[in-house]
């Protein structure tokens, strides 16, 4: 019988605040370096100091964003019903979710990458593309999205079914290695003293940083397949179509977390591609810098996952909402602490980006706004992903289409006209409040209704 590597004590004996630290720093870790290497493609991209470039990439944004989501679709559902099936000592069905969540995930990224190809001008005109700027937003879409595609895909798959086993610290370093080459690379590609690509080349970095960051994933798998239930064989599949419905319907609600960021994000854009170049600039760069408590609050959740998941599969509610607590408390902290560097420190941390007056003042104000978001949204995603380790699929459902696609178009369009360019940047926080308010009273309801 083949040897597996026991992660019960991790999940059911270990202290709690041990056992969440223990999965959710290697997590965090591995998402700041996620974080620093899309910040690369921006600062890299800045240092030519030509907006068109910087605004061509914040124009792909919501299309790469959309790779998430097409990759949480199968990556959030076939990590929790791995952790469910472990929660119960089934290896048999963890393995053969694992099969089926890479291979699902592989068919869908195929389709995607060739989708956008068929149809790159109008999805990047809808997302913002200008006369100005679309040949450079295709050559960057080019690589982050046709021909990387993939690559991002099973990267975030894989690192999620190598979590979910409690192989925290493995997931963390394959994202760790993609960063690392995305952040050699960059200048490489992007610099005229080098390549001289400008965004193309960034996309280029990326594209092959996260092939690399996928490869090793699929090389681990292997060498550790006898001490693993993550099983990539087609073998592995039989039997595995049972599952389809429960890995679809706990990955749905994330896939339309982010699928409705594309939208948002993208009519954000379009709104502010009406005004300046270097309006449209600004808003790339804020919306890297707001990614800081964004990713750590997601290396949160995604570290939290398996252990709400396994408790709760097992019967153990106390150790769960222990859990489930003490990871708020800790991406909330970091939130508060990014709120008031952010509002004070604005205009030097835009100004890392770049060199250009008017771009940085744009960014400094937009940013001043938009952090007002963040202690909200850096609960709100623990409490998403706690819904979806419960296999809650209507209240997670309910929280993520509330946070992105539902409020915040009708909202743009009021806020624009009252405060023209800058009350779009107020959207978000309203946005966020709405939803944490709404999961508080579901997450109140569940736990009444499991003391009860």
């Amino acid at each position: 019988m083949d040897k597996r590597v026991d992660k019960s004590d991790l999940f059911e004996r270990m202290p709690v605040k041990r056992a969440v630290l223990k999965q959710i720093v290697p997590t965090i870790v591995g998402q700041m370096i996620v974080l620093i290497y899309n910040l690369a493609d921006t600062y890299f991209v800045g240092l030519l100091n030509e907006p068109r470039q910087t605004a061509a990439v914040t124009v792909v944004g919501p299309i790469f964003v959309m790779l998430t989501a097409v990759s949480n679709l199968f990556a959030v559902g076939g990590a929790s019903v791995m952790a469910h099936a472990l929660g119960t000592k089934d290896e048999q069905r963890a393995r053969q979710v694992s099969a089926l969540a890479f291979w699902g995930g592989l068919f869908a990224a195929v389709a995607f990458s060739a989708l956008f190809f068929a149809l790159a001008s109008p999805i990047l005109r809808l997302c913002g593309a200008t006369d100005e700027t679309y040949a450079l937003a295709f050559g960057y879409a080019k690589w982050v999205v046709v021909f990387g595609g993939a690559g991002t895909i099973l990267n975030l798959l894989l690192g999620n079914l190598v979590r979910a086993e409690g192989g925290a610290t493995a997931a963390a370093l394959g994202v760790a290695l993609g960063g690392v080459c995305n952040i050699v690379l960059d200048p490489l590609f992007v610099l005229p003293q080098f390549l001289d690509m400008g965004a193309e080349g960034a996309g280029a970095a990326t594209a092959i940083s996260n092939m690399l960051s996928a490869l090793f994933f699929i090389a681990y798998v292997l060498i550790k397949r006898r001490r693993t239930v993550v099983c990539l064989s087609p073998a592995c599949l039989r039997g595995a179509g049972r599952y389809l419905k429960n890995v679809l319907s706990i990955g749905f609600p994330s896939c339309v977390q982010y699928a409705l960021t594309v939208v948002a994000v993208a009519a954000l854009s379009k709104f502010v591609s009406g005004y300046e170049t270097e309006a449209v600039a600004a808003l790339g760069i804020v919306k890297k810098l707001d990614q800081l408590p964004l990713y750590f609050s997601i290396g949160v959740a995604n570290g939290l996952l398996p252990l709400l998941a396994y408790n709760y599969a097992s019967g153990d509610q106390q150790r769960r909402h222990a859990a489930f607590v003490f990871g708020c408390g800790v991406s909330l902290g970091f939130a508060l602490l990014c709120l008031v560097v952010y509002e004070i420190f604005a205009p030097a941390l835009t100004g890392l980006f770049i060199a250009d007056a008017r771009t940085i003042e744009y960014s400094a104000a937009f940013l001043r706004i938009m952090v007002v978001a963040m202690p909200m949204m850096s609960v709100c995603y623990p409490m998403i992903v706690q819904f979806q380790a419960m296999g809650r699929v209507k209240e997670s459902l309910v929280c993520s289409i509330l946070r992105k696609g539902v409020l915040d178009i009708p909202l743009l369009f009021l806020f624009n006209a009252l405060i023209p360019l800058y009350g779009c940047m107020a959207v978000q926080p309203v946005v966020d409040s709405v939803s944490l308010v709404v999961a508080l009273c579901f997450y109140r309801k569940l736990r009444r209704g499991a003391e009860a």
